[in-house]
């Protein structure tokens, strides 16, 4: 008689499919709230700039826009012995674990570079995780358990960022910062443990043709996201509109990055304080997503949105105007020998502003989420909705970034303002918004126009970047921020490259293959600067001529990239489309 303890399979059963999803997905949640709450409050009370902070953050958030490309891997590359989906699910999961673990390894604030780039492979294997367990859970949830799935493991994720935030600072508090990150990687293990390891999943055929290698069949599939997309994005007017929106941050974001991780070191809280203050903050937003979402349902979604936007800008705003009137304008150093008292309206103001956001901020969630839902044609609705959380996680991302210089240049009080203004243009493009009809066709005859209009801007801004990069000698603190932005348009323009290439392989090949060119170029440039800021700062002494090659490519590229790239969109600008997208 087999006596081992044997953990059941949760996914056999109705009910344990909803505990196992909510369980799976605050493994997500852990690691972003480690390192938007642990690991930020960590550094600040270390003397760690709100910049390099603001880049920390933000670097978690990239995978998490990408995550799309890793569909095509989780779809064709699958074992037969551990599972289509659970295999990949327990494999992430596992590298995890690892990847945290040798975070325990490495010395902050000393080692800070070494550190983001751990715990930015940790976040592609979380990011990889969420596209197996979304897949399982299409695969595997009966049609009346999906909407309350979906409520679980929004729960479960809310849930898992409080763990991964508030539980390891309480930790953190109680035994080091090593004992914090052993507790989160007991936390997911935990879950792999009780959840993926009893799994059975049924085996399921190869995605790949008979007679072609998977990679062959992996790029197919990327290659066919990328034209479903475009043509979804371009297709309706509520869809384009829907694609400006995703990269726009829907409303203030600021007390939910490490603005406000920055501000409580600043302002005096302990750890334990944080700890509460992020327990609090995250149990009101679960609140706060439950109301949005059921209030959005029953009155119209835009004006509910509309109304949640303004709400959650009217604390930080408020917030603002007391830390100018105190005086608390500029980041003051932790370990500062002579620092301003902290007035205890301020401390009170930071705390209500945290909370009341906190609230409004879970109620836009709901709403923006059903909105983005709205615009989504069936026919192509896990490419299009995929992609739109990805861009959402991409303004996460930049406003986390420029967020954390705007601090160091301009204070908290202009950051937060700005901040507000850049969310309220959320709600202009709101008011062009149309959402489509069930009935509605896949590509209106306006696409090709729309198409054509997205090119020839893209076109015009890399064109204006010449100018603007002759004048970097001027750029002062805003810099970094206007290298920001136009890296943002440098990343669409290679995307609507690469959607060009695939789709005028057959009908123009030449073309097709000079916007994988230029797309490459793009992309090249983009990763070149950053190996070559890194290799000035990191090897200029240990090998000089090959950082200065690095540099000379880095800088031939910034030139060249943006123009070649920039006539290719103005000529596709003219290009018909209408066939093409049809």
């Amino acid at each position: 008689m087999d006596k081992r303890l044997k953990f059941p399979d949760l996914f056999a059963t109705s009910r344990g499919r909803l505990l196992g999803f909510f369980l799976l997905y605050s493994t997500e949640g852990v690691p972003l709230g480690f390192a938007a709450t642990a690991v930020a409050t960590l550094l600040r009370r270390q003397g760690v700039g709100p910049a390099e902070i603001g880049a920390f953050v933000a670097s978690f958030y990239l995978p998490w826009a990408f995550k799309w490309a890793f569909g095509p891997l989780v779809d064709v590359f699958s074992s037969d012995r551990l599972g289509q989906r659970r295999g990949w699910i327990l494999g992430t999961q596992l590298l995890m674990v690892l990847t945290l673990l040798s975070t325990a390894l490495v010395s902050l604030p000393g080692q800070l570079a070494l550190f983001t780039a751990i715990l930015l492979l940790h976040n592609v294997f979380a990011a990889t995780q969420d596209v197996a367990i979304d897949a399982l859970a299409v695969s595997t949830l009966q049609e009346h358990e999906r909407a309350t799935a979906t409520g679980m493991m929004f729960a479960g994720a809310s849930i898992g960022q409080m763990i991964g935030g508030s539980g390891a600072l309480f930790v953190a508090s109680a035994f080091g910062f090593e004992s914090s990150v052993l507790f989160v990687a007991a936390v997911i293990f935990a879950v792999t443990l009780l959840v993926v390891l009893p799994m059975k999943e049924a085996a399921r055929k190869s995605m790949s043709d008979p007679g072609s290698s998977r990679t062959a069949a992996a790029r197919r599939e990327l290659e066919r996201f990328g034209t479903t997309a475009f043509r979804a994005f371009m297709g309706t007017r509520g869809a384009f509109v829907g694609l400006f929106l995703a990269l726009l941050p829907p409303g203030a974001m600021c007390l939910g990055l490490a603005l406000q991780s920055n501000l409580a070191v600043e302002l005096g809280l302990t750890d334990d304080e944080v700890a509460w203050m992020g327990l609090a903050s995250t149990l009101i937003t679960a609140l706060g997503s439950l109301l949005g979402g059921r209030i959005a349902d029953r009155f119209d979604r835009r004006r509910s949105l509309t109304v949640y936007i303004v709400l959650m800008t009217i604390p930080v705003l408020m917030l603002a105007g007391l830390l100018q009137q105190s005086g608390w304008v500029m980041p003051v150093q932790p370990d500062a020998a002579v620092k301003p008292e902290v007035p205890r309206a301020l401390l009170i103001a930071f705390w209500v502003a945290t909370l009341t956001y906190g609230l409004f901020n879970g109620m836009m969630y709901s709403a923006s989420t059903a909105i983005y839902m709205d615009v989504t044609n069936p026919a192509v609705a896990a490419t299009q909705f995929t992609a739109y959380m990805a861009l959402c996680n991409l303004a996460i991302a930049t406003s986390a970034t420029w967020q954390g210089v705007a601090i160091e240049a301009f204070g908290y009080p202009a950051t937060m303002l700005m901040d507000s203004g850049i969310g309220l243009l959320f709600l202009l493009l709101l008011t062009q918004l149309r959402v489509r009809s069930t009935a509605s066709a896949l590509v209106d005859p306006v696409a090709p126009t729309r198409t054509r209009m997205l090119c020839q801007g893209l076109g015009v801004l890399g064109v204006a970047w010449l100018p603007v990069y002759a004048a970097q000698a001027h750029w002062g603190t805003t810099g970094d921020i206007i290298r920001l932005f136009f890296n943002l348009i440098a990343v669409a323009s290679a995307v609507v490259l690469l959607a060009a290439s695939v789709l005028l392989r057959t009908t123009r090949p030449r073309i097709s293959r000079v916007a994988m060119l230029g797309a490459g170029l793009l992309l090249g440039m983009l990763v070149i600067k950053l190996l070559a800021s890194q290799a000035e700062a990191r090897f200029a002494g240990l090998w000089p001529r090959g950082v200065e090659l690095l540099s000379q490519i880095s800088l031939g590229l910034a030139w060249g990239a943006p123009l070649i790239a920039a006539l290719l969109l103005l000529y596709l600008s003219r290009h018909d489309w209408g066939e093409i997208l049809s």
